[in-house]
């Protein structure tokens, strides 16, 4: 049984148990759940039965799982708690993760929540909420462990009992200063394997990667790729320690920016919602731009084959192997457009690579446009019974359209990093009207030479 089909049937099980009001047994059924697996049978159910399966739930357990519920759930849940029992949540949930949920919540939810929260917390919710879109101040959380250098391991360890109850990560501690300037970093392991009276000073980690408030986001998702990392350190400008990023945010961080590349590879305009969550028209207003646009770019191939209508009326066979040189540009440079793209996703192109990039496309083109054409020649000659002269003319034009799509497959990309654009803009839907009106001008220029038309 897949999982889609055992949540259906644990969500039509919970929603027959609240609606006999059996509650005592649905709170054990619930209590058994993992928080993540729990959201997601809860968004199956009702406003009222929402509200109900939720009072039911374990304290604990019903913070945890706020977290993991869609925006619109959460609104809900909101509205139908009691000041009494929002203030509890709010209280019990990390304050990236309150962050997270005011951001995407309207105005009047947002003042009913900040109202519920005490003065301390509403400040550095405020603050937190100042740091720019997509950067690492906006997703990192303030609840982390910090010690200072003078502190012997059981002092650390003594602190930890104290606060790590209510932190993102005890496994990595952070020490700094009297002017909370980032010194060092130490790990449960360091503390676990050194004698109490050893100084934090001693052992720390003092060879640091961390992250700056105004750094984008992604960029700090690469750093946790390439060094392994578990959680990260945020540092204002005067290199004070001032929040942490936890793997587990690093996580939706990358799934963001994929889901966005994915949908700008597609000519789709990003958006933050769920395909099932988001309504026709509001898909319909982030598909039409592009598509208008490609549409409107895709009438120059119209145009040029308009020109050359008295050629295609002499050899009207020609007309027959547009469609195969277009697709097969086409093909040629997604198939570089992709490789680049992902390569620069992963910062393993930059933009000094651009002429080595494009002397290995220009070969890999050269091989794969030869041997698409040997293999069309033979078949033009045996299996269409055209002119020696007519596959020449298709073949050559075959091997000149895949260097053509490979070079501005691999180019463009690059390009629009170095202006600031995102790449995957640059992706299949672009590039193919872009090698569709060259493969045409490609082919009718050899047929009018090689042809006398």
């Amino acid at each position: 049984m897949d999982n889609i089909t055992e949540n259906k049937l644990e969500a039509e099980a919970l929603q027959e148990m609240l609606s006999e009001r059996r509650l005592h047994e649905a709170r054990e059924r619930l209590s058994q759940l993992n928080e993540v697996d729990l959201a997601e049978l809860l968004s199956e159910l009702s406003e009222e039965q929402l509200s109900i399966a939720f009072r039911i739930l374990p304290k604990e357990l019903a913070a945890d799982t706020f977290s993991y519920l869609e925006s619109e759930t959460q609104q809900e849940l909101i509205q139908a708690l009691s000041d009494k029992e929002l203030n509890f949540l709010i209280e019990n949930l990390f304050l990236d993760d309150t962050v997270d949920m005011i951001e995407e919540m309207p105005a009047n939810v947002v003042k009913r929540i900040l109202s519920n929260t005490d003065p301390v917390t509403r400040r550095e919710i405020n603050e937190l909420l100042k740091y720019p879109e997509d950067s690492a101040g906006s997703i990192m959380t303030t609840e982390y462990v910090r010690l200072q250098e003078a502190m012997t391991v059981q002092q650390a360890f003594d602190r930890i009992r104290k606060v790590g109850v209510d932190k993102e990560t005890i496994y990595t501690c952070y020490v700094t200063n009297a002017k909370r300037e980032l010194m060092g970093v130490v790990t449960i392991k360091d503390l676990l394997l050194n004698d109490y009276e050893t100084l934090i000073g001693d052992i720390m980690e003092t060879n640091l990667i961390y992250a700056t408030t105004t750094e984008d986001q992604e960029k700090v998702a690469h750093s946790f790729d390439r060094y392994d990392l578990l959680a990260i350190p945020v540092v204002d400008t005067d290199h004070r320690l001032v929040g942490i990023i936890t793997f587990d945010d690093v996580i939706d961080v990358l799934q963001e920016e994929n889901t966005e590349d994915i949908e700008r590879m597609a000519a789709i305009i990003p958006t933050d919602k769920p395909y099932i969550k988001t309504g026709p028209f509001e898909t319909y207003k982030k598909r039409i731009p592009w598509l208008l646009l490609l549409m409107v770019s895709a009438t120059f191939t119209g145009s040029i084959i308009a020109h050359y209508e008295q050629a295609l009326g002499a050899y009207v066979v020609l007309t027959a192997y547009i469609p195969m040189l277009m697709d097969t540009g086409g093909n040629a440079g997604s198939q570089a457009s992709v490789s680049i793209i992902r390569g620069i996703s992963l910062e393993e192109i930059e933009f000094k690579d651009i002429f080595r990039i494009q002397g290995k496309e220009f070969f890999v083109s050269l091989l794969c446009g030869v041997t698409l054409a040997v293999a069309n020649f033979i078949k033009l000659l045996v299996f269409d019974g055209v002119t020696v002269t007519i596959a020449l003319v298709v073949c050559l034009t075959l091997i000149c359209t895949v260097i053509v799509a490979k070079f501005v497959g691999c180019s463009l990309p690059i390009l629009a990093k170095r202006v600031g654009f995102d790449p995957a803009v640059m992706a299949s839907p672009f590039i193919t009207t872009i090698v569709d009106a060259l493969s045409l001008l490609i082919y009718f220029q050899f047929a009018s030479h090689m042809l006398g038309i």
